[in-house]
């Protein structure tokens, strides 16, 4: 059995905002089910932290999911800044149920065993406006990031942690997220949101212990990123 993580698949089989107007998705779909299918197998695990579906409520997202549910393996999904969809997790949940989608799982406020892992994250935030409002929101995401760490711990599970913003960039550090990182000993770390030219901010390798690493679609050519075999 293997983890795997991929981010950012922005899909849109129900809406008109496909990215493949935008140099370097052509095709990008066709190349995700190609890639995911010759190198993820039925018990494996694939995270997809954020930015699922264009999709602006549950019932546009079905054929998204149907899509997805198609795919190999298990899929774990949280949220993303371009989810518009999302709703609480308990419509998520009844609406997956409705529509038969058996292979997808939620990832918020909680922690979900992998094998000898525990997945655990949030969707962080944008941590470089200093106004009220994102002060406010990104306290919120810290006490969701806690609450699914500390269940992480509680399995006694060895932690992976995802992200949907990046938690560290090359020019900037959000210190709440990374000190609760840190308090629950996190090794690693993986996050997505960055494209085109924002890669180049992009933060990969280790700070004060944890590795970071991006899995933003474009970033992995569409093909999902080994996390780890066991």
């Amino acid at each position: 059995m293997s983890i795997f993580a991929i981010g950012d698949t922005h899909l849109s089989f129900s809406s008109n905002k496909s990215m493949d107007i935008f140099s370097g998705w052509e095709n990008y779909i066709q190349k995700i089910e190609q890639n995911w299918s010759s190198i993820v197998k039925p018990d494996d695990t694939v995270v997809i932290p954020g930015d699922i579906s264009w999709a602006m409520g549950l019932d546009q997202s079905l054929d998204d999911f149907e899509f997805l549910e198609k795919l190999p393996g298990r899929k774990i999904i949280l949220k993303g800044n371009h989810d518009y969809w999302w709703s609480t997790k308990k419509k998520i949940e009844d609406f997956f149920l409705k529509h038969n989608l058996n292979t997808i799982e939620i990832l918020f406020n909680n922690s979900i065993t992998a094998g000898k892992f525990a997945l655990c994250g949030t969707r962080g935030w944008f941590f470089d406006d200093d106004s009220d409002a994102p002060q406010k929101v990104l306290a919120r995401e810290v006490g969701r990031l806690k609450i699914s760490l500390l269940s992480a711990e509680r399995t006694s599970l060895e932690p992976i942690a995802f992200l949907h913003y990046p938690p560290i960039t090359q020019l900037s550090v959000c210190e709440p997220i990374i000190n609760e990182l840190k308090r629950a000993k996190i090794a690693r770390c993986y996050y997505g949101h960055l494209h085109s030219d924002s890669l180049n901010r992009a933060f990969i390798g280790e700070y004060q212990g944890i590795m970071f690493d991006v899995v933003s679609a474009d970033y992995l050519r569409f093909c999902p990123k080994l996390i780890e075999k066991f």
